[in-house]
């Protein structure tokens, strides 16, 4: 099974749980009917944004995944001062 099709299925899934609580065709009781159940979709979404915002800011934060690329960048970075000294720019 592919990663969409995985997805799609547990989006799917989700639907047919939140439409059966949406409609009472389970019984639950009545403060969780009409105060929790009608929100759980906006609940969700912004919980989902949070949880995006928050894993895109520890990963920008932690940014010293990648060692080899550092140091081939800092290479580079010598050569090409190595380079216009060479040719008479001054740094």
């Amino acid at each position: 099974m592919t990663r969409a099709t995985e997805a799609f299925t547990k989006l799917g899934l989700a639907a047919v749980v939140y439409l059966v609580l949406l409609f009472g065709l389970v019984p639950l009781p009545e403060v969780i009917q009409n105060k929790i159940v009608p929100v759980f979709p906006w609940w969700s979404l912004v919980t989902f944004g949070s949880y995006s915002l928050g894993y895109l800011g520890w990963h920008v934060m932690n940014f010293s995944d990648c060692p080899d690329a550092y140091t081939e960048l800092m290479g580079e970075i010598q050569l090409a001062k190595t380079d216009l000294t060479s040719k008479g720019v001054s740094l």
